[in-house]
């Protein structure tokens, strides 16, 4: 009995001692993989960061990006020194991959605003100071945020609009071209003379300093024109196209209202408007 006793104490000392040596070979090997893993990670965000400064990418989608990359390649440590460690890694792969699946179905629109807001940050298919039309709305873009572009109206109004939908729909920048054409059209009573009309509208479109005259070679920008557009129910219409640098649109299109309605009226030209002739016949049947 005692023989057996002393072979089990033995053999117990044996395999504590056995796992007491594989337990420290693994420790030093997690202790040489995280000091070696921090390293990489501290290099690899470094890396990242300059290559996002050198493509001029936002701060705030600089700070976003870098905190994925960082979570990312720390999980990836955690799960290697776990394994080096003799640890069952299946379980905490399951996990996180369960985790992520909850996140991702609970936050599943902010998620689409979020990487509407990278794609935005990325192609810039608008930036700050932009005047854009999406949605429905109009306006300057004031902010871009990871979540949401922030519009101010020209009455001042502040409109904020999902990433997601500005990324995915369709929009009108009128801010990326350096020119463009006003178009608008005036309509006359019939038996006015078409030529007096458009010379006279041609003298206006002549006067206005922010209309450009003469044709810019490889731009689309030719000089003011003017046409007769239609022959409606009430009158005729004449119809004129201006280019102007793009901040100049809303002023050339004032000026030209203005100028068209004061000189032409006090010149005796008539603006018709819709009207409606009744006959009232009142012979007994």
């Amino acid at each position: 009995m005692e023989q057996i006793m002393s072979w089990f104490s033995e053999s117990a000392v044996q395999n504590l001692s056995g796992y007491a040596v594989s337990l420290c070979k693994n420790l030093i090997a997690a202790i040489v993989i995280y000091l070696i893993g921090k390293w990489l990670i501290s290099k690899i965000t470094k890396m990242s960061s300059k290559m996002m400064q050198k493509k001029n990418v936002e701060a705030s989608l600089q700070s976003f990006l870098l905190s994925i990359v960082k979570v990312s390649l720390w999980l990836i440590l955690i799960i290697a020194i776990v394994s080096v460690l003799g640890i069952e890694t299946s379980s905490f792969v399951a996990l996180f991959t369960g985790a992520g699946m909850a996140i991702g179905m609970a936050m599943s629109g902010t998620l689409g605003n979020f990487a509407g807001g990278v794609m935005i940050l990325l192609f810039k298919p608008y930036k700050v100071g932009d005047y854009i039309s999406a949605q429905g709305y109009e306006g300057i873009v004031k902010e871009i945020q990871i979540f949401n572009t922030i519009l101010v109206t020209l009455d001042n109004q502040t409109i904020i609009i999902p990433n997601g939908s500005l990324s995915t729909g369709s929009m009108k920048n009128f801010s990326t071209q350096k020119y463009r054409r006003v178009d608008l059209s005036y309509q006359f009573a019939y038996g006015t003379d078409y030529e007096t009309v458009r010379e006279a509208i041609e003298k206006i479109q002549k006067a206005c300093p922010e209309i450009i005259q003469e044709p810019i070679a490889g731009e689309p920008v030719i000089g003011p024109w003017q046409g007769l557009a239609a022959l409606g129910e009430s009158g005729v219409t004449i119809a004129t196209r201006s280019w102007c640098d793009s901040a100049d649109y809303w002023t050339v299109a004032g000026y030209m209202n203005h100028e068209v309605y004061q000189q032409l009226r006090n010149s005796g030209f008539m603006f018709p408007f819709n009207k409606l002739d009744v006959t009232i016949n009142d012979k007994k049947a």
